[in-house]
């Protein structure tokens, strides 16, 4: 009680010198709340914890799911490799213009279960439409309108999986690395191939990769992870191909520029083609990275 009322005390002075030295008039009005943004109350947006099997490993993922109690479209938002840049900001947004958005690790990746292979990446995006499917009406998904949206590797990832899912009418890779591409990089270029190798070794959070078992699944399967090769079961599909003019990592004039050449050139092909002012995560372009995303998104609904 004695440190109670010192510390009353000491308050109480605080305040009255306060009041001598302080005009009255320079003491801030309270603050005046800011009116709630209007949701709906009974079907309100929210961020869903979730997990799911892929070929008996559990995965981790978020759904981001939409205002409203229509069953909304949905995005399967797939990230790159190793996954640092998870471009959260434009789940965020989609979901702000109706739209639900599974984000998940694959296999092996952060945390979720079983060994990383880009094999099991392509199999994952399969699962994790599985599970939007099956799941439609606790996240109020519309069941039929599922968009694969990918960067980096998960671009390469959402192409991959739009071919192998008759389903899927729409797919947007992100700087989608070719892999088809990078093989053959690697196989002109040792310094390239030991590069990414030791930069796959140092990857703690992918579980199970090393260097010489991601190379090896790459070498054998150059032809089958082409993206340019794709075309043909990209058939009746919109697909949209962004890259940026400062990438390094996925160069525009390499990949991108050839590979939104290739589906041009397919005209049972619907695609959109752009480059824009950017590095491998868009750092200064956000903006128009999100608006092209959803520019194109809107044709999907």
């Amino acid at each position: 009680m004695k440190h109670a009322s010192l510390f009353a005390a000491l308050a109480g002075a605080a305040l009255l010198t306060a009041c001598e030295t302080t005009p009255l008039e320079a003491v801030a009005e309270a603050p005046v709340e800011a009116a709630a943004p209007a949701y709906d109350e009974a079907f309100p947006p929210a961020i869903e914890e979730v997990s799911f099997d892929s070929h008996g490993d559990r995965l981790n993922g978020l759904v981001y799911v939409a205002d409203g109690p229509w069953p909304h479209p949905a995005v399967v938002l797939l990230h790159g490799f190793p996954g640092n840049e998870k471009n959260l900001d434009l789940a965020q947004d989609m979901r702000a213009a109706g739209w639900n958005v599974l984000f998940f690790h694959y296999r092996g990746a952060w945390g979720s279960e079983g060994d990383y292979t880009l094999t099991h990446v392509i199999e994952d995006v399969a699962a994790a439409t599985d599970f939007l499917r099956t799941n439609a009406d606790q996240y109020r998904t519309n069941p039929d309108h599922i968009v694969l949206v990918g960067h980096s590797m998960g671009g390469f990832a959402s192409l991959q999986a739009a071919a192998r899912d008759g389903a899927i009418s729409c797919a947007a890779g992100i700087a989608p690395a070719d892999i088809g591409v990078m093989a053959g990089v690697f196989e002109t270029s040792p310094e390239a191939k030991a590069g990414f190798m030791a930069y796959s070794d140092s990857l703690q959070m992918l579980h199970g990769l090393t260097g010489e078992k991601i190379m090896t699944e790459i070498q054998t399967n150059k032809e089958a992870f082409s993206l340019q090769g794709l075309a043909p079961k990209l058939e009746g599909k919109r697909i949209l191909v962004v890259g940026g003019d400062k990438d390094g990592s996925v160069p525009a004039d390499l990949v991108i520029k050839p590979l939104i050449a290739a589906y041009e050139a397919d005209p049972a092909i619907d695609t959109t083609g752009v480059v824009l002012s950017g590095d491998h995560s868009f750092s200064w372009s956000r903006d128009e990275l999100i608006g092209t995303v959803m520019d194109w998104a809107e044709g999907c609904r």
